[in-house]
């Protein structure tokens, strides 16, 4: 038995070995996740101020700006800090509580999508009953079914990634840490920890494909049987910005998680990882904010409010 020393600290690779490239993607990515939190941020406030908005679609759409935000939030700061500080080590159990949360965030956004698509699917085929089938008590029980079930399976997942040890090698190919990442440059066999990820996340993938584009079937029939064109768009747009941001997502866990990561795609890989891990959450608020009127009423409405209350306090005190 050869003499191993077990490694405890990673080192993240970073994305240029080039000082001034660096400090270019450092503005970028500063710049894209500060309007993740500030547009996010505004659709949470929207959704939870405005009484308008008071529907379940806002109600999911506020849970979808969350969970970008907190994605989003558990790359971001750790890297934009590694870009100032070139330090890019992380702790054996700060990497494992990036990836504990990475997988959670992803798999409730993944699950929330299929909820989202009942909601649609329950809004234009059944419309006159719309308010009974999603009452809030439906509304609130989704949710907290994926929140629970995001947490379960994040869970298993991290504590199954316990048992690997590394001994040869403590450089992950990107700028965070995740599990195919870390399978890599493990000593430890990680045959059972793959059969869990290929069955559990073969499972939950499938269920939650199902549940998002199956309600689509019957959503289509519904509006290709409406008559007048008006009532077409008006029921297709519902949807568009929901389909656009779900294609989006799965796009990007595909090419991460089913697609090899050999060394000729290291460089995509970590492309791809950028989209889904910065660029999707700031994607997602503004797919639905461009398209939405009613976003955009909201925000008038309370444009309008703080422009009145301002200056209603500024003619009291003179």
């Amino acid at each position: 038995m050869r003499n191993t020393t077990e490694v405890t600290v990673f080192l993240l690779a970073p994305l240029s070995d080039n000082p001034q490239t660096l400090y270019f993607i450092f503005i970028i990515f500063l710049l894209i996740y500060m309007n993740t939190l500030i547009i996010n941020s505004l659709i949470i406030f929207l959704t939870i101020t405005d009484p308008q908005l008071y529907t379940p679609m806002y109600f999911f759409l506020g849970n979808l700006a969350f969970l970008d935000m907190s994605c989003s939030s558990v790359t971001a700061p750790r890297m934009l800090s590694d870009f100032i500080t070139t330090n890019n080590s992380i702790s054996f159990p700060a990497c494992m509580m990036q990836i504990f949360f990475i997988i959670y965030f992803l798999t409730t956004e993944l699950l929330l999508l299929g909820a989202m698509s009942y909601d649609r699917f329950a809004a234009i085929c059944h419309p006159l009953h719309y308010i009974q089938i999603m009452s809030w008590n439906v509304c609130f029980l989704l949710s907290s079914m994926v929140w629970v079930l995001g947490f379960l399976y994040s869970l298993l997942h991290t504590l199954c990634s316990l048992r690997l040890t590394f001994c040869d090698s403590n450089i992950i190919h990107n700028f965070f840490c995740d599990l195919p990442h870390l399978f890599q440059i493990s000593c430890t066999d990680t045959n059972i920890n793959i059969i869990v990820i290929n069955t559990l996340a073969g499972f939950v993938g499938h269920v939650a494909f199902l549940i998002t584009f199956i309600p689509y079937t019957r959503i289509f029939n519904t509006i290709f049987r409406i008559r007048t064109k008006e009532g077409k768009i008006k029921a297709f747009s519902t949807c568009t910005s929901h389909l656009t941001v779900v294609f989006i997502f799965y796009a990007s866990l595909i090419f991460i998680y089913v697609v090899p990561n050999t060394h000729s795609l290291l460089t995509l890989h970590k492309i791809m990882s950028v989209i889904y891990a910065l660029i999707n959450p700031l994607l997602n608020p503004l797919i639905y904010s461009v398209r939405n009127r009613e976003l955009k009423a909201a925000l008038g409405r309370t444009v309008q409010h703080i422009s009145l209350e301002v200056t209603l306090n500024f003619d009291l005190t003179h």
